[in-house]
């Protein structure tokens, strides 16, 4: 029954092939549409999000603390022997600082921080250290005028204190002495000539212009005549101050002394004050703002020569001084720095900039495949920003001849430029192996043509698929295509193998035509082309003595060596092969539809597509290009009498066919051998399983530098250099990555003083070695930022906060004992410091607080989780509650923690939420995996049941892709091929053509076995014993030679040129390509040499054990 309904349907699809191929094409573009339709957004491993408590933590923290979402890119400047730390080279990276604040679509990305290196710091400390000078410059400068002017007061009250002592002489003179006497005369003149020089030496000396020192001359005589009033009121009674008239004159007097010296005085005190009040503004002004400019700290260090930025940067690299202004200066050293040095071989730059910089966004992929899978939405970089790092990095190989610039948008430049390489070495390489490939398996330019046309239908169908359901691209589709183009290039060699035999006759048919064959004669000698069967006339045998040429069989019977035409042959081949087409389509197809179910939005996509695409390639190679080929045939026999009977690959004597048939040879001498040995290879495969890598490294997706024969090649052909991957290395090894964070959310009663002792106590513990993924500060100890460490960091510049730490560090301990108190006094200080490690309700309440981890950006994301949930645990441990499960975030609850809460400390940021989604993917693609093999196992055992009432057939088809997805994991573990979410993604590969494969081979030898059917349940009429045990047998071993030289060649060529063209992509410079490459390609090698091996070797010894039985 199944073969007349196979026969039918390629007789339907022969006779209206011409209006087949244009349905096809029709459908073809209306599906296809939807690829210009399709307006999704690729999405990254954010679809891929899981329920957990690391996630939950960060969600809290990003809800309620302070963060900093700057963008990060790192310039390192490097000399190998050399010094980095010079003047010139200091200078050198200021000037590229100040170039990049001038370059407008750099500095609209710029963040406040903008660039901060060690240039910097030693800058900033030589422009405070002048600014200081400076002060103390104009400051002493400033004393010394007040000195001068209170000199020159001093001097005009001199002038005034002797202008009234030489009046009171004068007084004294008129009382003894009579004007008329000459010796008074002499006197007087004396005594005038002794004020002239008194007032000439006060004016003098106080440096009065003409103007001020005739008003200090005039001043004095008026202190004159109220020092004579004075001596009068002296002479005239006992108590002269108490009269009003003495104190009167002596008012005068006090205001003379006042206009005198302060009063001509008085624009210079008033601009001294005004310069001294400027000065403390200024001060005021230095201590309050954020640093000096570019231009500043340029013009601080070209001020000072060699030696003395030498002594500085000593200064600002002791751990002792306060020169670095409250910056780490370490961290801009290599972490092997040693303090007192003042040389390096590197230094570090970061450079800032705003996280929302211009309205699109670019991630910089060149394919899919080549996305970091832990990738975020949040990653992704503004186009602004990615061209602002470019040019950054521009400016740096301007100036230096060493060192590189590391950042998101280098990176994926990089990794583009290095996809882009790739192909361009790989392609040609590909492209002539497979068209070689596909030569000498087709033999035929025409047929290849055909294939790649349906190819062309798959990929249109997989395109209008993608737009018409609006599934966003993601990693894991990266899968599908490929998966596809194997498929499509089995199902074609397959199709056009079978018609080959068919036209040939070597294709039995069990001694009949099918009923619904239309002859070629018919169809050839219509006037309109009409078949036979069209205008009502049954299939008439063809005569002997017509032409081959004109498309007609000579042999109805299909005897073997007598030749068919070409639609009766492709009726033939098509009917022969359409069953086992769609029986892998189904089976495959169902299996990836399976994971439908999955919980991931991504798995869901990738289910959908995958069987839609195979669909589509049952349509394309059961469907299109069997009629394409009758039409394409038909029109070169008939109107270019050129033949189109070509030999089938390996069917016909030559080497491939004795290849082919060396696997019978095992399988009719030493089945059960075979079979024990490919078990003993999945056993020790699936054991090498167990230790196989399962981490997730995003090191492992930046691409390596291109090999010397790579590099030797000519012109455009000739990759470029690539040391991104060196660079990560040399960042993770050497600097700390401010981009590269963990947080540990601690939640209960943080202001217990056991909770900030428990967190210091847990951070000593923490293992910071080279094998350690948690970086290390300058005195060895983690560098975890908490609490404690801000307290310190703030009370450098705040006298009270530091006075609140030693006030309340009654132990000594260095852990203070009031800490409620204490963070009140640090958000009074730096709210926004605060805010960072400590969550305060508007009540002034305290309800948790957060750690942030520094660990190293080139390990693993499993790794870091462990190390900082080892921390996380330890802090749990200290305060007694690690037992404790009932934590906060278990639940959506984010309600207030009461003091009486355990504590809890959950560890959580990127690389930790990270590797908790990587684990939770991995775990469900290998679900998924495990469901798609029972569903194709099910099914089969279901199918050939029903067909050929054989329960155990489904599950013996089965087995060699079993046995072929062991091999490959164990060979993965060799090679160390870590088995993650990428490469389980993959191997689905192994899965769809392994099942396509087995089925193939699988169904052509029940075929053959029931047209050979002799003996036991097969025959009406049973042998007696061992004749019909040796006769079932017979028969069994020439159907399996019969199956493995006919469609084991079609396998052969579809293997071979999958594996040749995925495969020579493990010569790609991009490693998510040469994984794709090498674990593809091993995937076909081992499905194929299972599907020849074990299967074969499993039917025979299946067909003995029913012989064995029927006895």
């Amino acid at each position: 029954m199944g073969r007349d309904l196979a026969d039918r349907y390629a007789t339907a699809v022969v006779d209206r092939s011409a209006i087949v191929v244009a349905v096809v094409l029709v459908l073809t573009a209306l599906i296809g549409a939807g690829a210009v339709v399709n307006e999704t957004e690729d999405a990254g491993i954010g679809e891929f999000e899981t329920d957990s408590e690391e996630q939950a933590a960060l969600e809290y923290i990003d809800e309620n603390y302070e963060t900093d979402d700057r963008i990060v890119t790192q310039l390192v400047v490097r000399e190998d022997g050399g010094d980095v730390l010079t003047r010139e080279s200091l200078l050198e990276g200021l000037s590229l600082q100040a170039t990049a604040h001038e370059n407008e679509s750099v500095n609209e990305t710029l963040a406040d921080d903008g660039f901060v290196g060690v240039e910097n710091v030693v800058a900033t400390a030589a422009h405070t250290e002048d600014r200081i000078e400076e002060f103390e410059e104009r400051g002493e400068e400033l004393g010394e005028r007040q000195a001068e002017l209170e000199s020159r007061i001093d001097a005009l009250e001199a002038g005034l204190d002797d202008s009234r002592e030489i009046q009171r002489a004068y007084e004294r003179l008129n009382a003894t002495t009579n004007e008329s006497d000459p010796a008074y005369q002499e006197t007087a003149a004396e005594l005038e000539a002794e004020f002239e020089t008194a007032v000439e030496n006060a004016t003098t000396a106080a440096e009065l212009d003409e103007e001020d020192a005739a008003a200090y001359e005039t001043l004095a005589s008026e202190i004159r005549g109220l020092e004579s009033a004075q001596f009068g009121i002296e002479r005239a009674t006992d108590e002269p101050e108490e009269t009003a008239e003495y104190q009167e004159a002596q008012e005068g007097i006090d205001g003379i002394y006042a206009a005198a010296t302060v009063g001509l005085l008085e624009d210079e005190f008033e601009t001294l004050e005004d310069e001294r009040e400027a000065l403390e503004a200024e001060r005021d002004e230095f201590d309050a703002d954020d640093g000096p400019t570019l231009d500043e700290q340029i013009a601080a260090l070209e001020g000072r020569s060699d030696e003395a930025v030498e002594e500085l940067l000593a200064d600002v690299l002791d751990p002792d001084s306060d020169a670095a202004g409250g910056q780490d200066p370490t961290l801009f050293v290599p972490q092997g720095y040693e303090p007192g040095e003042t040389d390096a071989e590197a230094r570090i730059t970061f450079f800032f900039q705003e996280s929302e910089v211009g309205d699109e966004t670019t991630t910089g992929d060149a394919e899919a495949g080549d996305d970091d899978p832990s990738e975020t939405a949040d990653d992704d970089l503004s186009e602004t920003a990615a061209e602002a790092q470019l040019e950054v990095q521009s400016l740096f190989e301007e100036r230096f001849d060493d060192g590189f610039v590391f950042g998101q948008a280098i990176t994926d430049a990089a990794t583009s430029s290095a996809v882009g390489d790739s192909f361009a070495i790989i392609t040609p390489v590909a492209l002539v192996a497979v068209l070689a490939i596909l030569a000498i398996t087709y033999r035929d330019v025409v047929d290849v043509l055909v294939g790649l046309a349906g190819i062309g239908v798959v990929m249109a169908w997989l395109a209008g698929l993608l737009g018409w359901l609006q599934i966003p691209t993601s990693q894991l589709l990266i899968a599908v295509p490929f998966l596809l183009i194997g498929l499509s290039i089995d199902y074609a060699l397959h199709v056009v193998m079978r018609y080959r035999e068919a036209r040939a006759g070597t294709l039995e048919i069990g001694g009949r035509e099918p009923a619904s064959a239309t002859a070629d004669r018919g169809f050839d000698e219509g006037s309109s082309g009409q078949s036979m069967e069209d205008s009502g006339s049954q299939p008439v045998e063809n005569s002997s003595d017509q032409s081959p040429t004109e498309g007609d069989d000579r042999s109805p019977e299909g005897t073997d060596g007598v030749s068919r035409g070409v639609r009766t042959g492709m009726v033939l081949g098509l009917g022969g092969v359409v069953l086992a087409l769609a029986v892998a389509t189904f089976s495959t197809g169902v299996g990836f539809l399976s994971n439908v179910v999955s919980p991931l939005p991504a798995i869901r996509d990738f289910a959908i597509l995958a069987a839609g695409g195979i669909f589509a390639t049952f349509v394309a190679f059961g469907v299109f290009v069997p009629a394409l080929k009758v039409e394409v045939d038909h029109l070169l026999e008939n109107r270019f009498d050129r033949t189109r009977a070509k030999p089938a690959f390996g069917v016909t004597p030559g080497p491939i066919n004795r290849a082919l048939s060396s696997g019978v040879v095992f399988a009719r001498r030493a089945p059960l051998a075979v079979v024990v040995v490919a078990l003993l290879l999945a056993v020790g495969g699936a054991y090498g399983a167990t230790g196989i890598d399962t981490e997730f490294n995003e090191a492992d997706f930046l691409p390596q530098d291109a090999p010397d024969w790579a590099k030797s090649l000519p012109g455009p052909l000739a990759p470029d250099t690539y040391t991104i991957a060196d660079d990560a290395e040399y960042l993770a090894d050497n600097f700390q990555d401010p981009d590269s964070q963990a947080e540990i959310l601690i939640r209960g009663d943080v202001t217990d003083p056991s909770t900030l002792a428990a967190i210091e106590n847990a951070r000593e513990d923490v293992e910071t070695g080279d094998d350690a993924t948690i970086d290390a500060r300058s005195d060895g100890t983690a560098a975890v930022e908490g609490p404690l460490t801000v307290l310190e960091a703030v009370a450098d510049d705040d006298q009270a906060v530091a006075d609140g730490l030693d006030e309340r560090d009654t132990t000594g301990d260095g852990v203070p004992d009031d800490l409620a108190g204490l963070y009140d006094l640090l958000y009074e200080a730096d709210s926004e410091e605060a805010a960072t490690v400590l969550e305060r309700t508007d009540d002034g309440e305290y309800e948790s607080a957060r750690l942030v981890v520094s660990v190293r950006g080139d390990e693993s994301a499993q790794a870091v989780a462990d190390d900082v949930g080892a921390l996380a645990d330890g802090i749990e441990a200290e305060t007694g509650t690690s037992d404790g499960d009932d934590t906060a975030l278990a639940s959506d609850d984010t309600t207030t923690a009461s003091s009486d809460a355990p504590m809890t400390a959950v560890a959580t940021g990127g690389p930790v939420t990270t590797a908790v989604v990587q684990d939770a993917l991995l775990e469900t693609l290998v679900q998924a995996l495990s469901v798609t093999l029972v569903v194709i196992g099910a099914f089969l055992t279901i199918l050939y049941w029903v067909r050929h009432r054989a329960l155990s057939l489904g599950l013996v088809t089965l087995a060699p892709v079993v046995v072929a997805l062991a091999w490959l994991l164990g060979t993965m573990a060799l090679l160390d091929v870590p088995f993650n979410s990428e490469t389980a993604v993959i191997t689905s590969l192994a899965i769809g053509l392994g099942v396509d494969y087995s089925i193939h081979l699988g169904e052509r030898f029940v075929v053959e076995r029931e047209q050979r059917a002799v003996g036991g349940a097969d025959s009406s009429e049973r042998k007696p014993g061992g004749e019909g045990i040796r006769e079932r047998r017979e028969a069994a071993e020439d159907a399996l030679e019969a199956t493995v030289t006919g469609t084991g060649g079609a396998l052969l060529g579809s293997a071979a040129t999958t594996a040749t063209g995925f495969g020579v992509l493990a010569l790609a410079l991009a490693p998510p390509l040469q994984r794709f490459g090498l674990v593809t390609g091993v995937s076909i090698v081992f499905a194929f040499v299972a599907c020849l091996t074990v299967l074969p070797c499993l039917l025979v010894l299946r067909e003995r054990f029913l012989g064995w039985r029927s006895a």
